[in-house]
């Protein structure tokens, strides 16, 4: 089982089936989420009006380890501002990046932007 951070793209591809969301089933087993993007999740669900409680059911069932945000990986995310600040990523985008940083495994994501990150962390794209 290979062990991969889950942005919130490639989650949100998996629940509403979009592109690409067999890869993310593929990983699921081994896959984890930072903290900070569980809340953009839950946001994007939210604003479709599904109310929270069915939501932590949903996500309970689908995501079994979320970590934490903490002050280690949030200076790694302010570092990758700085690595790519030309890519507009979001601090959302950032605390994803920095959790692989930290685990040292690939991410997946369903931006293709991503895909001009430097190359110190696989980024496995979903289109």
């Amino acid at each position: 089982m290979t062990k991969v951070v889950l942005d919130a793209s490639a989650l949100l591809a998996l629940i509403n089936q979009e592109e690409g969301w067999e890869i993310v089933e593929k990983y699921l087993p081994g896959s984890i989420m930072s903290s900070i993007n569980l809340a953009e999740v839950v946001t994007v669900l939210m604003r479709l009006g599904i109310p929270l409680n069915k939501i932590k059911s949903l996500l309970s069932g689908i995501m079994k380890e979320i970590i934490p945000f903490d002050e280690s990986q949030a200076y790694i995310a302010a570092e990758w501002y700085t690595k790519s600040k030309s890519l507009g990523l979001s601090l959302g985008d950032r605390a994803c990046l920095a959790l692989a940083s930290s685990q040292k495994i690939p991410v997946i994501t369903a931006d293709r932007v991503w895909g001009k990150i430097d190359k110190e962390i696989e980024v496995i794209l979903l289109r």
